[in-house]
């Protein structure tokens, strides 16, 4: 069963990609719902377009470039991805009957932390976490905004009060990051993490100081 990976229009295309990475590298399948907005947000990061006829030549683009900009800095095989345009409603992951292990959200936007959070289902993403909530499947939302406001805090509540897991996009530095990419990969770790997928992206606190091992 694949995980759902939702790419929302808020800054941070890299976290996404490094997750993408890390659940490929670890052997397990994905079906990818980018936003509309998300689109922008990666043409503006990145300089990559993302178009639903040649998703496969974009997404191995944007996967194979670093944190950095570097391109072609990971190689990537994609084959592992099934994508699925955010405005298609009847896709697989619109409805509980659709296997699935459960969902990431990264980064996710404030409107799309609303959009859930009220059960809008404005779009496949949205609907696709509706419905990872209702059937009670792990639902990981990294949110990637500041400062948050109060509503926002409310509706980011409402999400833990559904079971959802709340993974702030803050990276940590005790990992002894020495380059952007280990700052996005610690990020993409704890949302793994959250989702119980095992990985080697950050070195793991150990209760030494300066004692972090690979993980």
């Amino acid at each position: 069963m694949p995980w759902i990976v939702g790419v929302s229009g808020a800054s941070g295309t890299p976290y996404a990609a490094a997750v993408l990475r890390a659940l490929l590298a670890a052997g397990e399948a994905v079906d990818l719902v980018v936003s509309r907005a998300s689109r922008l947000t990666l043409l503006d990061e990145t300089g990559i377009s993302f178009r639903d006829a040649h998703w496969q030549d974009d997404l191995r683009e944007w996967l194979g470039r670093g944190a950095d900009g570097k391109p072609e800095a990971f190689a990537v095989d994609v084959s592992g991805v099934r994508y699925w345009s955010a405005g298609d409603l009847a896709a697989g992951p619109s409805s509980g009957s659709y296997p699935v292990k459960g969902m990431l959200i990264v980064p996710a936007s404030t409107a799309c932390v609303a959009g859930v959070a009220l059960g809008l289902s404005k779009d496949l993403l949205q609907r696709a976490a509706g419905v990872t909530l209702k059937e009670r499947r792990p639902l990981v939302v990294a949110v990637r905004e500041t400062p948050l406001n109060g509503q926002t805090l409310r509706h980011l509540v409402a999400l833990d009060d559904a079971g959802a897991s709340v993974v702030p996009a803050s990276p940590a530095f005790y990992a002894g990051a020495t380059h952007i990419q280990d700052l996005v990969d610690f990020v993409a770790g704890r949302v793994l993490d959250a989702a119980g997928v095992g990985h080697g992206l950050y070195r793991r606190w150990k209760g030494e100081l300066g004692g972090g091992t690979p993980s």
